[in-house]
């Protein structure tokens, strides 16, 4: 025997219209706010999540940039202070220049100038 609720029954008005059930469209349109919102709310909070890796990131290699460059600034002060050594000014005049020490009648003294 079949089940009551699969039996097939005509129509027996052909002109019939079925009203549009206010309830059902008020719960879509819920259900859509809802899920609308709870979508925006997931969006921004990846977005932020992504945003905040990025500027790790940035912020990672900038921080590797700055100690670099203080790397950098010490070996040239090194440098610089090397290069600046009296011994070392005297040694490069006397080869690179072809320049000897002054003889004594060279020299003028300050008070020679008053």
């Amino acid at each position: 025997m079949r089940n009551a609720y699969a039996v097939r029954r005509s129509v027996i008005n052909p002109y019939l219209v079925r009203e549009r059930d206010r309830r059902r469209h008020r719960e879509l349109a819920a259900v859509l706010v809802i899920s609308l919102s709870v979508g925006v709310c997931l969006i921004a909070y990846v977005w932020l999540h992504v945003e905040l890796l990025r500027v790790g990131y940035r912020v990672h290699l900038l921080e590797e940039s700055y100690e670099d460059t203080l790397h950098s600034m010490s070996l040239l002060q090194l440098e610089a202070s090397y290069l600046s050594s009296p011994r070392l000014i005297e040694e490069r005049a006397v080869t690179e220049l072809g320049m000897r020490k002054p003889e004594l009648s060279q020299v003028i003294f300050e008070r020679e100038l008053r």
